[in-house]
C-alpha cells in the first residue's frame, strides 16, 4: 500500500536516521527515542500539574496529575502509547494537558512498568493499581469517583481495555 503522497515526506522525515526499533534493546530504543524528543518551551498550562508516586503491585508507580480549575471533577486515568516498551510521563504530557482542559477533568497519567524488561500482565497490573487508587483517592486530587474514565492511545487503549475487564 502506498502512503499518501501529502503525508510520505513527513513520514520519511520522521524516520530519517531512526534505526529499526527491532534492533535495539528495550532500553536502547527508549534511550533514541528519548533523544528525540523536544520539550515545548511553553508547555500548555493547567491550573496544577505535579508528580507523584503511587503503591503498585511491582513497586512504586510514578504519575503525573494534571488539575484544571474546578471542584469534583470527572477523572480520567491515561495510559500511554508506545508498544508497551517506550513513551512515559513526558512524551505524553502535552497531550495529558490537552484532555484535562478541554474536557475539563482530573487527568492522571499513570507511567506503567515498560516490556520486555517486565513481562506482561505488569503494564495492566500497574494501570489497574492506578485506576484503583483514582477511586480510592478522588476527593483528594479534587475529582469524583463516580464519574470516572479510563483511557489511552495505542498500547494504553489496550491497557484501558483490559482494565475494564478486569473491573
Amino acid at each position: 500500500m502506498k502512503l499518501d503522497p501529502q503525508i510520505a515526506p513527513l513520514i520519511e522525515a520522521l524516520d530519517a536516521g531512526f534505526p529499526p526499533v527491532q534492533t535495539m534493546t528495550g532500553a536502547q530504543a527508549r534511550a533514541t527515542i528519548r533523544s528525540r524528543y523536544v520539550p515545548p518551551v511553553q508547555p500548555e498550562p493547567v491550573a496544577q500539574v505535579r508528580d507523584d508516586v503511587i503503591p503498585g503491585p511491582g513497586g512504586e508507580i510514578p504519575v503525573r496529575i494534571y488539575r484544571p480549575d474546578g471542584e469534583n471533577l470527572p477523572i480520567v486515568v491515561y495510559a500511554h502509547g508506545g508498544g508497551f516498551v517506550f513513551c512515559d510521563l513526558d512524551s505524553h504530557d502535552g497531550l495529558c494537558r490537552d484532555i484535562a482542559n478541554r474536557i475539563p477533568a482530573v487527568v492522571i497519567s499513570v507511567a506503567y512498568r515498560l516490556a520486555p524488561e517486565n513481562r506482561w500482565p505488569a503494564a495492566a497490573e500497574d494501570f489497574y493499581a492506578a485506576t484503583r487508587w483514582a477511586v480510592d483517592n478522588a476527593a483528594a486530587v479534587g475529582g469524583d469517583a463516580r464519574r470516572l474514565a479510563v483511557g489511552g492511545d495505542s498500547a494504553g487503549g489496550n491497557l484501558a481495555a483490559v482494565v475494564c475487564q478486569l473491573a
